[in-house]
């Protein structure tokens, strides 16, 4: 009997990706790399594909495809774009699809594999920030695990084990607080990109250190939390924890709390989701509770971090003003990667977009696609006006 599992990893280049092979290959008779899929990184990517030989590839460009292709003479197929994605997460040799892809470039691959019966380990938030009701009624309709890759999501789930659903008060997100925890707002005019890519604990891709640092990051994981645990927003809290060592809590009617704690590594929550719900031994560093020389707490600045109200407020006005948040959140980082607004601009443009959209409730996929893409035109238009740059 073939125990292993085929596994197809949506952005095998990027952080999640490349930690999500490290795990993979300490158990080489647990998992077969079935497919891996990559932006623009075909360097890297021949590297993935020499290594682990996976059956077939995906590149988002005809260019890359072409490049690639010669590269791989024909060992492995090479697929293209969008379909490419949703034609590896939906193959019958996969069994579990890794979503780490960026943004809402997730949310169809997402989507058409718990459609197509497989199981899901997400590391791609914004799937559920976009389509939480439409992603979670497959869920159920395809009886598939949801399983989240996300520390503050994955040490929830491990609190919940073996408890009942009616006996959750809230659940406690915790969050380092990036780099900017101390610095006064009126400063916040002055941070560059380097300064906002510069975060104290965790080294992950641009996007999300810079929602990281706005506290953005923070809001789509309440909002995410929101459906993956079937929580409203009352139920969900948030508390800066700079020393990252409690990675979220459950707080129970009985006044009881659980908290999952771990030395700071991506891979640890990668493994829970691959193997759940086993706990194999793997050798990654332990905490030594001796050296903790104190674990503290504080309340978010929401007036300074206006990136996670403006989550909360998306939350609470409901169906696709989420999708709106996000669509605009996107257009605002990638603005100021490129140097063309400030720090400071980036809840400004957020905001504008949930003031100009009423929320549409029960929204299908083609209009959270249309919803998107409007946002995202819009959010281009008005970034063009700030002068704050």
């Amino acid at each position: 009997m073939n125990l292993q599992k085929n596994i197809a990893i949506l952005g095998s280049t990027g952080s999640i990706g490349r930690s999500t092979l490290d795990v993979i290959a300490r158990f080489p008779d647990r998992f077969r790399v079935s497919y891996l899929t990559a932006h623009r990184n075909v360097d890297l990517l021949r590297e993935q594909i020499e290594r682990f030989k996976p059956r077939g590839v995906v590149v988002l460009e005809n260019c890359h495809a072409s490049v690639l292709k010669k590269l791989v003479n024909g060992a492995t197929e090479v697929l293209v774009g969008e379909e490419g994605l949703c034609e590896v997460a939906t193959r019958s040799d996969v069994d579990l699809v890794v979503s780490s892809l960026v943004g809402f470039a997730g949310l169809r691959p997402t989507l058409r594999a718990i459609e197509a019966g497989k199981d899901v380990a997400l590391a791609n938030k914004e799937t559920l920030v976009v389509g939480g009701e439409i992603i979670m009624n497959a869920v159920r309709k395809h009886d598939v695990r949801l399983l989240p890759v996300d520390s503050e999501h994955s040490a929830i789930l491990q609190c919940l084990r073996g408890e009942e659903h009616h006996h959750v008060e809230r659940l406690i997100l915790t969050a380092s607080g990036g780099p900017f925890r101390t610095l006064a707002k009126e400063q916040f005019h002055t941070i560059t990109v380097a300064d906002a890519l510069n975060h104290p604990t965790w080294r992950m891709g641009n996007k999300i250190t810079i929602d990281s640092a706005t506290l953005m990051n923070k809001g789509l994981e309440v909002i995410e939390a929101r459906w993956l645990f079937d929580l409203p927003a009352s139920q969900i809290h948030v508390v800066i924890h700079p020393q990252s060592i409690i990675h979220s809590m459950v707080e129970f009617r009985d006044g009881s709390t659980k908290a999952q704690l771990g030395f700071p590594d991506m891979k640890i929550p990668i493994q829970y989701a691959l193997m759940y719900p086993e706990r194999p031994h793997a050798p990654y560093r332990r905490l030594d509770f001796s050296a903790v020389q104190q674990m503290t707490f504080s309340e978010p600045d929401l007036e300074k971090f206006e990136c996670l109200a403006l989550a909360f407020k998306a939350l609470e006005m409901g169906g696709t003003a989420t999708t709106v948040l996000n669509a605009a959140n996107e257009v605002a980082v990638e603005k100021f990667l490129a140097g063309e607004i400030s720090f400071s601009s980036i809840p400004r443009l957020i905001e504008a977009a949930l003031a100009h959209y009423a929320p549409h409730h029960n929204a299908t996929f083609d209009d959270i696609v249309r919803i998107d893409a409007e946002t995202r035109q819009r959010s281009q238009q008005f970034a063009a006006t700030l002068q704050d740059k």
